[in-house]
């Protein structure tokens, strides 16, 4: 969806990462709002400003201008290593201490996805300047999906995402007009659609759904759902973009897939953690 709104330049790409916030904000709002949420402690505060940076402000803009010069299916199997990122983050965030297989399988995890991205890009020296952003956005949202799957137990999953929401607003708002100012969107129906499932689904909805799975935890198995992320893109990219599919694109991302199912399946065989109960309001 990402790809079909930046492309032809028929979306700023600084709109479609900022304003699909401004939309979710506007409904995390009215959910707070609607149900007398209490606000969050300083602390709480601190923490929800990690997911805002991650996962509300991070991500989002990152992949939307790295969207702009590479294929939905690149960005797919690059991004395949978000739940060995994932992983990774979980372990550094609650101070585990996981066996050396696990940190061996982080490490093959990346160097396969930027083995990936040399060989698409023509070598390491040809690597796309949307690579670099699409790394950069595994690891922000890797804490934030980490620092929010915690803050979930305490705060409740909807709660999290809704209150990280209206935390960026400000600055999200700030963007989006910014980008209009410079740049009217030229869009049509599949564009404006494109781009009010970002707000609404991916934006929202989505982070509901998934922050109530890591809350309920744990994490590190929760997070092999996304595995199945990159295969979803792949099909989808075919599907609506009608992308064509490179032998390197399904063998990178099935090497990729497999590294991270590593990452995670050798977390989850020495993790000793016990789900704290969660709020279900």
């Amino acid at each position: 969806m990402t790809r079909i709104a930046v492309s032809n330049n028929a979306m700023d790409p600084l709109l479609v990462g900022a304003g699909r916030a401004v939309i979710a904000a506007l409904l995390a709002t009215l959910a707070l709002w609607l149900t007398g949420q209490g606000t969050p402690s300083k602390s709480q505060w601190v923490r929800l400003g990690v997911v805002a940076a991650g996962v509300v402000a991070g991500f989002p803009l990152l992949t939307s201008f790295a969207l702009t010069s590479v294929p939905a299916s690149h960005g797919a199997v690059v991004t395949a290593i978000l739940p060995a990122a994932t992983a990774v983050a979980s372990v550094l965030r609650t101070r585990e201490r996981p066996r050396l297989a696990f940190w061996l399988a982080s490490a093959l995890g990346a160097l396969a996805a930027v083995f990936f991205a040399a060989i698409n890009g023509g070598g390491i020296a040809q690597l796309h300047s949307a690579d670099l952003l699409l790394f950069i956005a595994v690891i922000v949202c890797a804490i934030g999906y980490a620092e929010g799957g915690l803050l979930a137990r305490e705060l409740g999953s909807w709660q999290t995402i809704s209150w990280a929401l209206v935390l960026s607003s400000p600055l999200m708002i700030a963007l989006t007009a910014i980008s209009l100012s410079h740049h009217a969107p030229v869009a049509g129906i599949s564009g404006w659609a494109s781009f009010a499932y970002l707000g609404v689904v991916s934006m929202f909805l989505g982070f509901v759904a998934w922050y109530r799975g890591l809350a309920l935890g744990p994490m590190s198995l929760v997070s092999q759902v996304q595995l199945a992320q990159p295969v979803i893109t792949l099909g989808w990219a075919v599907l609506l973009l009608g992308e064509q599919l490179r032998w390197s694109s399904v063998t990178g991302g099935f090497i990729v897939i497999a590294c991270a199912l590593l990452v995670v399946r050798t977390r989850k065989s020495v993790s000793t953690t016990t789900p704290v109960p969660i709020r279900t309001r």
